[in-house]
């Protein structure tokens, strides 16, 4: 091996760590220790191994890179600068208000790909992005640095699972094993047998190596890259390696004081030695981002009865027709979300997630940074299990048309799904998406909004939930009809009406129902289709909220953190929002009978309404 190449790439090592103990010194806070275990795998990667270009942060044809173990960032940061894709200025920022280079990497910084630091999710993104160079030429590779303390995450092992058994012999993961996590040692310690074991049962290759000599870095990325299965790097580290703090606890998340921070860099710099030799980089290609979609109108007729679900799957399959970026993913589920059609149709562009939501939702991630269109559908309850990894999603948003818009759909929503019971009944979906700003969430409650809201999904910059139902329900609208997010449709509008009836998805059919009713008995009333709840008609609803005394939301959702909530939130004091939803434990029973025992049946919205308007007579002889 050329003693040059490896001299310089241990002097850079070095300065990858001399940069670490500077920055997190400067800032006050981080954690170098976890920093300068990894700076040779650092250097051997982004100085020799990787092929990259450091002044396109976006490229196609070049390598990935996934810090995992994302309070590593401050090292990540120096191998940018001291490679010229960022200044050396800029890492003296770390971790101020204003500044790019955050505790733990965002896309902030135009060169981190995900937002990573909730431990355990880097690797399931590197899946999703390995997958995406395969579609491509020439074939590249993701690299993924793992800490050994979130080995003990079940989403590492759901993302082994799924790069063994699509074969993707173009991921890389290299594991970071220093033998301390935060409060003590790790699960594992030093026991580098113990995860070759389990990588090599999981069906990845396995190596073995001294983590802070080049050589063998080196040579174990060579074998990594003629292997025909997933690769893991076991690299055996000291935390804290080359400091005083090197492999003592209690150092876990603390920046040198100044005196030791000027000690050891004095000592490192002391350290570096003069080679000739320079790291060369490729020329890359940046993103075509072009595409043309087009979407055939929904051929429905008034009074069809088909569920929102079957609609997602036809609209699923006229995106995909329309747009080859477009990839499907499905929990295991295709055949009750829709999904299979599009399975059937596009079998190259779907991805059997099978049941292993959090991977999935970093599979998507890693599409979607890699300028795919995933869609992720599963049961809207499941979800919920990967909230977390929906959080860090977000995190890895940039809001651009054409970067990082997942498309989440969740099928099976409320209680109206009836016999399956309450683990399978979606009734905390829409308040998980609510919390998350700029995310849109829709909510469609007949086949032609479905599809027209799908369609649009494609022009809408973040991520977006769709929330689509198990039955059937008449088809209401027009094939010519238009939806977008951010709108709202009245239904029925009495001008002389004192109550508005609020639904999306399967209210919006008891609203109407219920409306029927009311007319009989000469009570006019407001009908509302809120289907999309986030970005929600603000002023369309305070217009309304001007031409009533009360609005009633009806949802089959938990009643907090809803389209109750949502509506209660904009319309201020104009008119009184009486909430309706789901209170208490569901149970089995029919989609029928469990709207009537919550409150959100036909039959009880009218009781509703005449309460209401009783309340309010009673009230104002009272006064």
């Amino acid at each position: 091996m050329n003693k040059k190449v490896v001299q310089a790439l241990n002097n850079i090592a070095i300065k990858l760590r001399i940069h670490s103990i500077e920055m997190t010194t400067i800032a006050g806070s981080g954690h170098p220790t976890t920093c300068l275990s990894c700076a040779e795998i650092m250097a051997a990667l982004f100085f020799k191994v990787m092929q990259w270009d450091p002044s396109l942060p976006e490229a196609t044809n070049a390598d990935e890179f996934i810090l995992s173990k994302g309070h590593a960032a401050p090292i990540l940061y120096a191998a940018l600068a001291e490679a010229g894709a960022i200044s050396k200025d800029l890492l003296l920022t770390l971790r101020r208000f204003d500044s790019v280079l955050e505790g733990h990497p965002t896309p902030r910084c135009k060169w981190i790909k995900a937002a990573t630091g909730s431990l355990g999710q880097g690797l399931s993104v590197g899946v999703g992005m390995a997958i995406a160079q395969q579609f491509s030429k020439p074939l590249r590779n993701t690299y993924v640095l793992l800490g050994d303390g979130e080995m003990a995450e079940g989403q590492i092992w759901e993302a082994m699972n799924s790069a063994a058994e699509r074969k993707l012999n173009n991921l890389i993961a290299v594991l970071d094993m220093n033998r301390l996590g935060q409060t003590g040692p790790t699960m594992f310690g030093w026991d580098a047998k113990a995860y070759k074991k389990k990588a090599e049962a999981f069906g990845w290759d396995a190596l073995v190596i001294n983590g802070h000599s080049i050589p063998q870095l080196l040579d174990a990325f060579v074998k990594a890259k003629k292997s025909s299965r997933p690769s893991l790097i076991i690299a055996k580290t000291s935390k804290g390696k080359d400091s005083f703090a090197e492999n003592k606890e209690g150092w876990h998340g603390k920046p040198f004081p100044k005196d030791k921070c000027d000690d050891e860099v004095r000592r490192l710099k002391k350290k570096i030695k003069e080679t000739l030799w320079s790291p060369t980089f490729i020329k890359a290609k940046a993103y075509n981002s072009k595409y043309t979609d087009e979407f055939a109108t929904p051929s429905y007729k008034k009074g069809d009865l088909v569920a929102t679900r079957d609609a997602y799957g036809t609209a699923l399959l006229k995106i995909g027709k329309s747009n080859k970026r477009v990839i499907a993913i499905d929990g295991d589920v295709a055949n009750s979300t829709r999904a299979n059609s599009f399975a059937k149709k596009y079998p190259k562009r779907f991805i059997q997630g099978y049941i292993a939501e959090q991977n999935c939702v970093g599979m998507a991630l890693g599409l979607a940074r890699k300028d795919y269109f995933p869609y992720f559908a599963t049961f809207g309850a499941f979800l919920t299990r990967a909230f977390d990894q929906i959080r860090m999603a977000y995190y890895s948003d940039r809001q651009t048309l054409h970067d990082g818009s997942i498309v989440f759909c969740g099928s099976h929503a409320g209680v109206s799904i009836g016999e399956d019971g309450p683990s399978q009944m979606a009734l905390e979906d829409i308040s998980m998406f609510r919390a998350l700003p700029l995310t849109t969430v829709l909510y469609p409650c007949d086949a032609v909004s479905c599809e027209k809201l799908l369609a649009v999904t494609r022009s809408t910059a973040g991520m977006t939930y769709i929330r689509t139902t198990r039955g059937k329900t008449p088809v209401i609208y027009t094939n010519d009809e238009k939806f977008w997010p951010g709108g709202l449709k009245v239904l029925v509008n009495d001008r002389n009406a004192k109550v508005a009836l609020i639904g999306a998805g399967v209210t919006v059919h008891e609203c109407l129902s219920a409306a029927k009713e009311l007319k009989k008995k000469k009570i006019p009333v407001i009908v509302v289709d809120l289907y999309s709840i986030s970005p929600i008609d603000r002023l369309g609803l305070q217009k309304i909220a001007k031409q009533v005394d009360f609005m009633c939301t009806f949802e089959d959702h938990n009643i907090n953190g809803g389209l109750g909530d949502a509506v209660a939130a904009e319309v201020e004091c104009k008119a009184q929002v009486l909430k309706q939803g789901i209170i208490g434990m569901p149970r089995s029973g029919t989609p029928e009978e469990l709207r009537d025992y919550f409150g959100i049946s036909a039959k009880d919205i009218v009781n509703k309404v005449l309460m209401t308007l009783k309340h309010k007579v009673l009230h104002k002889r009272k006064g």
